[in-house]
């Protein structure tokens, strides 16, 4: 949801000695998440044997999760949409432009990929008429993986959507929806250790045997 994407994320970070902000967010789209319906029921683990599960199964649609995480918070807030574009994108923000802290703030950061619906800067110009106080950060192209919201994305991947058996998309948001509301009452935030300083060390390590050959 809101956030640097690369530093530490509160007080003053040693390699920048930026200011603290508090209201930065990372944003990413979960895309295409199917609802299976297996056609048979699963069994449950027992004493010397695991969870059993179904392999065939009946689509029941797809859907797309909008997630906008809170680095200093723990917090997410989060929307279903039939399928990603700038309207849908852009229904996320004001959710979240639209609620304490955020709609008071001076600044608002928001930390995005450079997905189709929020790519170039064009975003930023579009999101700045209604919400002067946005300012977006860009991750570097293949490198969402500096977004902490990947991270929250494999917790629900493991205990929301695995083995993924849900009868609707109706169900399938409910569930998503409902496991946001629940992380955000009792998560912290992530304990993020790869500061800037790291990247630039990888990057010069990188960069010294292309130097040899040129």
């Amino acid at each position: 949801m809101l956030g640097d994407g690369h530093v530490r994320f509160g007080g003053r970070t040693r390699e920048t000695g930026r200011p603290k902000c508090r209201n930065r967010a990372l944003v990413r789209p979960y895309t295409s998440i199917q609802a299976r319906a297996r056609i048979h029921p699963g069994s449950p683990p027992g004493p010397g044997r695991v969870r059993r599960v179904e392999h065939e199964y009946v689509r029941r649609g797809a859907l797309t999760y909008f997630a906008a995480y809170d680095v200093h918070r723990a917090r997410v807030v989060g929307r279903c949409e039939r399928r990603s574009g700038i309207a849908p994108f852009e229904r996320l923000v004001e959710a979240v432009m639209g609620a304490e802290p955020y709609a008071s703030a001076s600044r608002v950061f928001w930390v995005v990929d450079n997905g189709s619906s929020h790519r170039g800067p064009g975003c930023e110009a579009r999101l700045r008429r209604r919400w002067p106080q946005i300012r977006v950060v860009h991750t570097p192209v293949h490198a969402s993986w500096l977004d902490q919201t990947e991270i929250y994305f494999s917790i629900v991947q493991r205990k929301v959507l695995d083995p993924n058996d849900f009868a609707s998309l109706a169900e399938l948001e409910a569930r998503l929806l409902a496991f946001g509301e629940r992380y955000s009452a009792v998560a912290k935030p992530f304990e993020w250790r790869f500061t800037r300083l790291d990247l630039h060390r990888v990057l010069a390590a990188l960069s010294s045997p292309l130097e040899k050959v040129a």
